[in-house]
């Protein structure tokens, strides 16, 4: 059965500007008859690292905040710490960046809440349920916990994943440190012995035991000028992937093994996406922005050239839906350049694939139609 994806095309008028054409969207997903009175809702959103210019602003999101008070939620704004050190990489400096994009919760009437605590660990696990790789899922707890869930995605391009959208903005954005971590690489972090200054901060936050301190003598090949100093070592048989030890270290002496097979990367992504969708007890809204639709994530620390021009905001219940139906939308749209783009590419090629032919042909979405997840038919309906 095909799902329901409402489309607003931006164009806005005197009597019915953005608050109020969003609104109308938003009403036509009957989300608000899901929600209880004082219901917790969790606004899944990417704050954009320092330099990006192309996510998800504030003003459009009071509207949504607006919307959700007003069908009595409590909501609030959140996000898990990443991967990789930046500044959202802890919650402290998570939270500051969001300030310092304009997240204040006097101005949106909503709080922001880094959903995986102070350091990332604060986690649940969650079962999965028909997938091939995981039996259980790591999940940011503030996320997990929450009565409601809402996605705020800005659609763009990504490096691994092919595209972002609200799939991914759930099922690797909302996983924990080693929830992230599980979905990337099987192989534990890479040690950049060079780099490495035997401070062992890495070992003091390493549970599993992997790490550990060595003679720098000892090691193969040798660390130049290091003689009688202690570098890090790894036990890969131990590592668990809870990407606590990228946090600690200051240096760069760990870093992510980034080199996956894009096939199992998007369906263990998927599994993650799964986890935290299918057995909610309410359903879940997804608010796709199909703006800026750059080539990279949000997560690069600047923002290129837009693929296409702007199309408008989806909204819908199903997740599988929404994404297909802003893939479809951004392939069908004339190709902008400056880009990454072939030169030769024309309205109706996959703008995605062109940029980065390595990628699977649906990009996770029949699997994650297959985890039960959504579904890739859907019904485009203009408001």
């Amino acid at each position: 059965m095909a799902a329901q994806v409402f489309f607003w095309n931006l164009r806005t008028t005197l009597k019915a500007p953005f608050a109020e054409r969003l609104r109308r969207l938003l009403d036509r997903t009957s989300f608000a008859e899901h929600v209880d009175a004082g219901a917790l809702t969790a606004l899944k959103i990417h704050f954009g690292e320092r330099g990006v210019t192309s996510h998800v602003q504030p003003l459009w999101v009071r509207p949504i905040v607006d919307f959700l008070a007003t069908a009595g939620a409590r909501p609030f704004l959140t996000d898990a710490s990443t991967l990789y050190v930046g500044q959202r990489g802890e919650a402290v400096s998570h939270a500051m960046q969001a300030a310092l994009h304009g997240y204040d919760p006097l101005l949106l009437g909503a709080p922001v809440i880094i959903s995986d605590g102070l350091k990332g660990n604060a986690q649940v696990s969650l079962p999965v349920r028909g997938g091939k790789h995981f039996t259980e899922a790591h999940i940011a707890e503030g996320v997990a916990q929450a009565d409601l869930l809402v996605s705020i995605n800005h659609f763009k391009g990504h490096e691994l994943a092919g595209f972002g959208g609200a799939l991914k903005n759930i099922g690797m954005g909302a996983a924990s440190k080693q929830g992230k971590m599980l979905q990337h690489v099987t192989t534990g972090p890479t040690v950049n012995v060079g780099n490495c200054k035997g401070c062992g901060a890495c070992v003091g936050v390493c549970a599993s035991g992997a790490l550990a301190l060595a003679d720098a003598a000892s090691l193969f090949p040798p660390v130049a000028d290091a003689a009688g100093k202690q570098r890090i070592t790894l036990d890969l048989k131990r590592c668990v992937g809870c990407g606590a030890c990228f946090l600690a270290c200051k240096v760069g002496g760990l870093d992510i093994n980034w080199q996956t097979d894009v096939n199992e990367f998007l369906e263990r992504m998927m599994e993650y996406a799964a986890a935290i969708l299918v057995a909610r007890s309410k359903p879940s809204l997804h608010i796709s922005f199909v703006t800026n639709v750059t080539p990279d994530c949000d997560c690069m620390g600047f923002s290129d050239a837009p693929i296409c021009g702007d199309i408008g905001i989806l909204a819908s219940l199903d997740p599988v839906a929404i994404d297909q139906a802003a893939l479809d939308l951004v392939n069908r749209a004339e190709p902008h350049y400056p880009s990454h783009l072939p030169a030769n590419l024309k309205a109706g090629d996959d703008k995605f694939r062109a940029m980065r032919p390595h990628l699977p042909e649906h990009m996770g979405l029949d699997y994650a139609e297959a985890l039960g997840l959504g579904s890739r038919q859907y019904e485009l309906v203009p408001v």
